[in-house]
């Protein structure tokens, strides 16, 4: 909703009915599923704008009557009971409501001067929740925590061209019903549209993944109790020290991926044990390669404690990652699906050429593109995303189609991913090593001069040599220019889930991408 000019809605309702039908009719020929990008609602507008010449100032309105379309099949499958209705204060008459708003929302008299106590009545009718207050965001946080799932809203264009990004982001189920026209008070709605939406209901109800449960129950794997099973020998510093390592610190977003993968495709909560196998062996993978990385990168602390290199020397660490790729390989060789193996190996081989091309050039250091940093970023950081969704789709049956998918989302989200943790790199006065990053890469390209090259990769503190005057400009450059590169691989990763067909799936990765780069 980020045209230029102002929102409107279609002024007569028999407008805004034939451009519904409009909708309606081309979503059910996309076989889309729900959640949509705000670039594809943007573009599935343009098409009808450009198809039908319509008012280029109804594209926003068109978004969010895209959305419901998108969206009404997944509310009709869920109970009344789980569902709550949103309605805006402005929808009261102003002249004769004597209600009062309370931290909760207006205290509706239900006297039938406007349409709310109608509306809550026929939600009341169904068994549906109704609050009457301003914003979605109250609305979004009941959802995330289990309340409801879904909601039905009724807001002017302007509040949701600043609470409709918040949806989108967060995957929320939901229909938003845009007022007939922005305004404070006494405004307008198609009333009998939004009757209509209310009272949607399939036979089917939907399934809803609990984020939360399974984030609990995928941690729980790493406690030490539940991870001795895979480390039945325990017998020197080095099995201890890996054992140890693997059941502290982390968020296991990897192993979580496993997981939520297999249960968005399998509608199934509990995973099985070789789900369980292949997010403990995702894990070791990862906790090996920070050994090892810490060690090659010089880097004395990680989550704010030293180092494994740093307690017990680095030829144990060495020997600790080693013994975890060994736990991680053994593990996933007591699967009943050999194609985990092979994905695991692939993301392996990918990792160790990425960190080996940047080994490379920390011998030599040397003016560096964006090309070389991107294939950098492709080897090291986009399989560490790829493998856990290969894994998880793995364990659910395997789908090559879903792989391909996977891929090209796991390429955009990590790019994003390390952009976003390159320009964070100056955010604080922490200092920094040259080291090949989109940033440095950039300024590479922008600021060619050899004697400032020379300068900038000679500099003993980075953050200090890019404060001179004439030097800072040249950073701020290449910042704006690796945030606009990050926001586009952003839209690029949601994108790549354009044609996936499980809703549950889609609403995972699309919260996954928020969460991860968002």
């Amino acid at each position: 909703m980020n045209n230029e000019g102002k929102h409107i809605a279609p002024q007569t309702f028999k407008e805004r009915t034939e451009i519904r039908n409009l909708i309606s009719e081309l979503v059910s020929s996309l076989t889309v599923v729900p959640p949509l990008s705000m670039k594809d609602l943007e573009a599935v507008a343009d098409e009808l704008i450009a198809q039908y010449q319509l008012n280029k100032a109804y594209r926003g309105w068109m978004m969010v009557e895209i959305h419901n379309q998108v969206w009404k099949d997944t509310i009709a499958s869920i109970p009344y009971e789980r569902r709550i209705l949103l309605l805006p204060k402005c929808l009261s008459n102003s002249a004769k409501c004597h209600a009062e708003m309370d931290d909760l929302g207006l205290l509706c008299h239900r006297c039938g001067n406007c349409p709310i106590p109608d509306l809550q009545a026929k939600a009341d009718e169904l068994g549906m929740m109704s609050i009457v207050a301003e914003g979605f965001t109250s609305v979004v946080g009941l959802i995330q925590n289990g309340v409801v799932d879904t909601v039905i809203g009724v807001s002017c264009l302007n509040s949701l061209e600043k609470a409709f990004p918040l949806l989108i982001r967060n995957a929320v189920p939901g229909i938003a019903i845009p007022l007939n026209y922005d305004g404070c008070k006494d405004t307008q709605v198609d009333y009998g549209y939004v009757m209509q939406l209310m009272g949607l209901r399939s036979d089917e109800d939907a399934y809803f993944m609990d984020y939360d449960e399974l984030r609990s129950q995928t941690k729980a794997w790493f406690e030490k109790d539940a991870l001795k099973q895979y480390f039945p020998d325990l017998g020197n510093d080095t099995t201890l020290a890996a054992f140890d390592w693997l059941a502290g610190e982390g968020k296991r977003w990897r192993p979580y991926l496993v997981a939520a993968v297999f249960s968005a495709l399998t509608n199934d909560d509990k995973a099985s044990e070789d789900v369980r196998r292949a997010a403990i062996a995702v894990e070791c993978f990862h906790k090996a390669s920070l050994v090892h990385d810490d060690i090659q990168d010089h880097d004395n602390e990680r989550y704010g404690k030293p180092t494994v290199h740093k307690i017990y020397g680095e030829a144990v660490a060495i020997n600790v990652g080693d013994y975890l790729l060994g736990q991680g390989y053994r593990i996933l060789a007591q699967c009943e699906s050999k194609a985990l193996l092979a994905a695991v190996a692939e993301a392996h081989v990918s990792l160790c050429k990425g960190q080996g091309m940047e080994l490379d050039w920390s011998k030599s250091p040397r003016p560096f593109t964006l090309d070389f940093v991107m294939d950098i970023f492709c080897n090291k950081t986009v399989p560490a995303f790829e493998v856990s969704l290969m894994l998880g789709v793995i364990c659910a049956g395997d789908d090559e189609e879903l792989r391909q998918v996977f891929h090209a989302y796991s390429k955009a989200l990590g790019i994003a991913y390390q952009l976003k943790d390159d320009i964070e790199d100056f955010d604080d006065e922490a200092p920094i090593e040259i080291r090949p990053s989109a940033v440095l890469a950039l300024v590479c390209e922008q600021h060619p001069d050899t004697d400032f090259l020379h300068r900038m990769f000679a500099a003993k503190n980075l953050k200090e040599f890019f404060r001179e005057p004439d030097n800072q400009p040249i950073l701020l450059q290449a910042l704006e220019k690796a945030r606009l590169l990050a926001e586009d691989y952003h839209q690029q990763a949601l994108a790549a889930l354009y044609n996936v067909k499980h809703v549950e799936l889609k609403r995972l990765l699309f919260r996954v991408t928020e969460r991860i780069i968002g």
